[in-house]
């Protein structure tokens, strides 16, 4: 985890998994890299969320990969899901309902699932591909951390590649043209630039 700069209520928060995705943004904003993973990203923003002040709200930029044919570009994401919790079993075993998918307030028609394994086959990106259109390792995570401190939070992805296989190459091929738009998108949609 990596904090750069200082959060303000006045101001969102962007959250990104890597510096790899951040290595354009050119603005004030404060800037939390998490690492990769659900539980990266749910303890680095519980941990800042927790220590104060807390930002007006938080924006997740980051890459995913597409689960369907001809996704590319960016997108704000609408609702996410974890895919790699098998919710109805653990409601059949104790009677409570775990991860259930999350909708986001200003978020478009995407759905996004959210799981720590990197999808790089074929089979797991068709099985996938009938609950949503992207994936990723981070968003459902930094969603209900954020849902539980209270502030509001928005899912921007970039596609970086078509999940399956050769997926872990083309993510490391696309990840500067992938980070260059997300910079381009939070240029435009933030207001707060050096």
């Amino acid at each position: 985890m990596e904090l750069i700069g200082e959060i303000a209520a006045d101001r969102p928060l962007l959250v990104l998994a890597v510096k790899e995705e951040a290595q354009f943004l050119d603005t004030d904003l404060p800037i939390l890299l998490t690492g990769m993973g659900k539980v990266n990203a749910a303890t680095a923003l519980a941990t800042v969320l927790g220590r104060g002040p807390r930002p007006s709200g938080v924006v997740n930029l980051g890459t995913a990969g597409a689960l369907r044919p001809g996704w590319t570009g960016t997108h704000v994401v609408g609702k996410v899901l974890q895919h790699d919790l098998d919710g109805e079993l653990l409601a059949t075993l104790t009677g409570e309902t775990y991860g259930a998918p999350l909708t986001l307030p200003d978020g478009g028609a995407v759905t996004l699932a959210t799981g720590d394994s990197f999808i790089a086959d074929a089979d797991a990106r068709d099985r996938l591909a009938a609950l949503a259109s992207l994936v990723d390792m981070e968003a459902y995570a930094l969603a209900t951390a954020a849902a539980v401190a209270g502030v509001p939070l928005r899912v921007v992805k970039h596609v970086s590649d078509e999940a399956g296989d050769g997926a872990a190459r083309s993510w490391r091929e696309s990840v500067a043209h992938c980070a260059r738009a997300l910079a381009d998108w939070a240029a435009e949609h933030t207001p707060y630039r050096s």
